[in-house]
């Protein structure tokens, strides 16, 4: 018998809990710092997704040194800065010219690096 109501008392609180609105808020409360995180993950992958197919494509052939990666990208914003925009030495080639979204996109990337 007591284990009988035992078992009741469990399922009963499990079901409070589960319906706890304050506990629901604390739960899906995201600070301020983890989504501006997030946003710069995203950022950090479409500016790797650049580097990927414009830049690593050649890198990955003639400079293996610096074939970027998501590990070792945000070393070297500074030097893609000179070499891409104050430069413009990079990309070589008119099969792998960055467009103006990828110019933009590349920019917000270096700028959040820059920030941290």
């Amino acid at each position: 018998m007591a284990a009988l109501i035992k078992i009741i008392i469990q399922i009963i609180f499990s079901f409070l809990v589960v319906q706890h609105p304050i506990r629901d808020l604390a739960q899906n409360y995201v600070p301020v710092n983890t989504v501006q995180l997030l946003s710069q993950d995203t950022t950090q992958q479409r500016a790797l997704g650049i580097l990927t197919s414009k830049c690593n494509v050649c890198h990955a052939k003639r400079n293996r040194r610096r074939v970027f990666t998501k590990e070792n990208m945000n070393s070297w914003s500074d030097d893609i800065y000179q070499q891409v925009f104050i430069k413009k030495r990079m990309p070589k080639g008119k099969k792998n010219k960055l467009t103006l979204q990828d110019n933009q996109e590349l920019l917000r990337w270096i700028m959040a690096t820059q920030n941290k």
